[in-house]
Formats: C-alpha cells, sequence, structure tokens
C-alpha cells in the first residue's frame, strides 16, 4: 500500500521560493567601493529558514556569514567581498547559490542563483549607457517628429 505522506505542500523540496536582491553582482576593477557587496535575503514565510551560500569559485571572494538564519518575516543581509580583482577574471561569470531549508529541516527548500561579474572600469560602461541613452533619446525625437508631420491634416 501507498503511504500517504502528510506534508504541508510549501514544504517539498526545492520548490519553496527564494527571495533575495539583487540576483546579478557587477564588480568594478577600478572602483574599490563596488569590491564589497550585499545581498539581501527576504523571508516572507510564518517559519524560519537556514541558508547556505555556495559559489563556483569560492577562492575568488569572501563570503561573510556564508551560513546563518532568517527569522519569518525579516531580511538578512550578506556581505561578499571581491578578493581576486585581476585582468584576466574580466567578464568572468561566476555563480552563487542561496540555499535555504526550515530551521528544522535538513533538505534545501529552494535555491536561488546570483551571477556576479568582474568588470574593468565603471566609467567604460557608464559612456556605453549614456551613448545607448543617447541612440534611445535620438531615435524617439526622431519618431516623435515622424509622427508629428504625418498627424497633420
Amino acid at each position: 500500500p501507498m503511504q500517504q505522506q502528510k506534508r504541508q505542500p510549501e514544504l517539498v523540496e526545492g520548490n519553496l521560493p527564494v527571495f533575495v536582491f539583487p540576483t546579478e553582482l557587477i564588480f568594478y576593477a577600478d572602483d574599490q567601493s563596488t569590491h564589497k557587496q550585499v545581498l539581501t535575503l527576504y523571508n516572507p514565510y510564518e517559519f524560519a529558514l537556514k541558508f547556505k551560500v555556495l559559489c563556483t569559485t569560492p577562492n575568488k571572494y569572501a563570503v561573510v556569514d556564508a551560513t546563518g538564519a532568517v527569522k519569518p518575516q525579516c531580511c538578512v543581509d550578506i556581505v561578499i567581498r571581491h578578493r581576486d580583482v585581476r585582468a584576466s577574471y574580466y567578464g568572468v561569470i561566476d555563480k552563487f547559490r542561496l540555499q535555504v531549508s526550515e530551521q528544522s529541516q535538513r533538505k534545501a527548500l529552494g535555491k536561488k542563483e546570483i551571477i556576479a561579474t568582474l568588470l574593468p572600469s565603471a566609467k567604460e560602461q557608464q559612456q556605453q549607457k549614456e551613448e545607448e541613452e543617447k541612440r534611445i533619446k535620438e531615435h524617439l525625437a526622431e519618431s516623435v517628429f515622424f509622427e508629428q508631420t504625418l498627424c497633420q491634416p
């Protein structure tokens, strides 16, 4: 006979939504202030969560409190420090995995992946962004102009 397992549906392994912000970290080699970043893990649930931070390249990062707990309806900040900023790592995508489980249970209830990238310079990025914005604005200005000339009787 099949044994009916009495388990709350939200506690099925691996299916619990994990709320973490941001889901992407960008470190800039030339900007010291970006070498330390914060992930915020939110716990909207009625029960406490345990968490664990795993990484594909643990040698590159220092994670302050890589394991811990979050009380119900609370959040916790996880500090991640890039500790090996070198040119050969530019553009390489590393992944962090945040695993959560219920305080009393061993298995992971849910997980979320966060990607981390090291870029050479925030200035370059800023320039690219500004050029992109300029192009978009010019494009919009043109299309608005066309619409106006078309709409006149």
